[in-house]
């Protein structure tokens, strides 16, 4: 049996690919539950963010697996293999388990030490849960990795400045337009994104901040918390024709801002430049919007080159937190093992009650004669007997499973009593 991981992320495969494969975060139970259904997978867990979309799955084969694996994130992305081959990873096993570990960490985000995808990686675990795909193996490889990710955190100072893609989104623009301050700004999406973009835009010393979102009452909490002003959609024209910068992150999964819409409020701007950053996947910002005079368009690849120029400033924690990882993929490596030793260790138990038991109902008779408490006396007195004798055994069997001895002793154990 192998932990196994396949998926796509901003290292391995354009946005164009990315997009194409992410999940929002209500389609993602129904996914798991098909994930689930494949005849390869024991347990699923789905992790899909702006930056990766990655199953982590337990199989009996690794090559049916990633058949399995590879055949749903090509049904997703309505894309071929060959055309996804080039895109996909794959580890198993140790490498898996370091990867998902590094993962939590932030040393695979695009803004290194993010805290943002602990929180994701929590969510996906929850999900798998729920939909009945996470259970022994998966729950102790997410519950490890956790602590892994907190850890690297706490101990290390990687998630010092900026690590929010929200946030990078943010001094991203900042950058390019040499300051936020006095700008007119609007924000379209009001989830945790946005909510993200508002709160740095705020603190970046923005001017009028506008906060657009198809559900009135979560644009009015985030426009109130920000102290901007929440307006619909119909008003968009409207607002990006008096905005310097439009930062945009809804889950709608197609272009919400076409090349139409910009032009016409391009002709309103009296050549004033206006910049879009869009960090959604799939993309808010239609390609083409790019080629409307006036107008420029960043979006996650042009996130992740600006990211990659700001690593150096916690490039001196990474081996620190690399150093936790190693020792939470030790510790890790340490519970599995004991698992795979635990079902042996239950059905010697097990059989050793059933000999007791067998032998209490052989001598019923002169049992019954007994007053209840002299027969609760004999009870604890075999049982005692029984737990003494299969402690030391039970306990070899936990400390040495996964080596070679450990193995052969678990093969004697299993032939001299004749279990499994």
């Amino acid at each position: 049996m192998s932990i196994l991981v396949i998926g796509v992320n901003h290292r391995s495969g354009p946005l164009s690919v990315l997009e194409r494969v992410a999940l929002p975060p209500d389609e993602v139970p129904k996914a798991v539950e098909r994930l689930a259904r494949r005849d390869n997978l024991r347990e699923v867990v789905l992790i899909s963010t702006c930056n990766r979309t990655e199953v982590y799955a337990v199989a009996e084969k690794f090559h049916g697996a990633y058949a399995d694996i590879r055949d749903f994130l090509c049904e997703l992305g309505d894309i071929s293999a060959d055309e996804l081959h080039p895109h996909l990873y794959s580890h198993h096993d140790v490498a898996a388990v370091t990867h998902l570990f590094d993962v939590a960490a932030g040393l695979d985000s695009a803004v290194l030490g993010e805290a943002e995808i602990l929180g994701q990686v929590r969510q996906a675990w929850e999900v798998a849960q729920r939909e009945g795909a996470a259970r022994t193996t998966m729950n102790l490889l997410f519950r490890q990795a956790l602590v892994a990710g907190k850890r690297a955190r706490s101990e290390t100072a990687i998630g010092r400045g900026t690590t929010s893609v929200s946030h990078a989104a943010v001094e991203m623009a900042s950058e390019r337009l040499g300051g936020l301050s006095g700008r007119r700004v609007v924000v379209i999406g009001a989830g945790a994104m946005g909510e993200g973009i508002a709160v740095a835009l705020r603190k970046s010393g923005a001017g009028d901040v506008f906060v657009v979102n198809r559900t009135p009452q979560r644009g009015e909490a985030l426009a109130a918390r920000v102290d901007g002003v929440a307006v619909g959609f119909e008003r968009l024209p409207e607002v990006l024709a008096d905005t310097d910068v439009a930062i945009t992150c809804t889950g709608a999964g197609v272009p919400v801002i076409d090349r139409q819409l910009v032009t016409s409020a391009a002709s309103q701007r009296q050549e004033r430049p206006l910049l879009l950053v869009d960090i959604a996947v799939p993309r808010d910002v239609a390609a083409d919007v790019s080629g409307v005079d006036g107008v420029s368009l960043l979006d996650l690849d042009d996130l992740n080159a600006w990211a990659d120029s700001g690593r150096l400033q916690r490039r001196a924690e990474v081996d620190r937190v690399r150093e936790i990882v190693a020792d939470e993929v030790e510790r890790f490596l340490i519970e599995a093992t004991a698992l795979q030793a635990a079902p042996l260790v239950a059905a010697l138990r097990e059989h050793a009650e059933q000999l007791r038991q067998r032998e209490l109902d052989r001598h019923s008779r002169q049992l019954a004669a007994l007053d209840a408490p002299q027969r609760e006396l004999v009870e604890s007195i075999t049982r005692g007997v029984v737990a003494k004798l299969l402690h030391e055994p039970s306990v070899r069997l936990r400390d040495q499973a996964g080596s070679p001895r450990g193995e052969r002793n678990a093969a004697a154990v299993a032939d001299l009593f004749d279990i499994g």
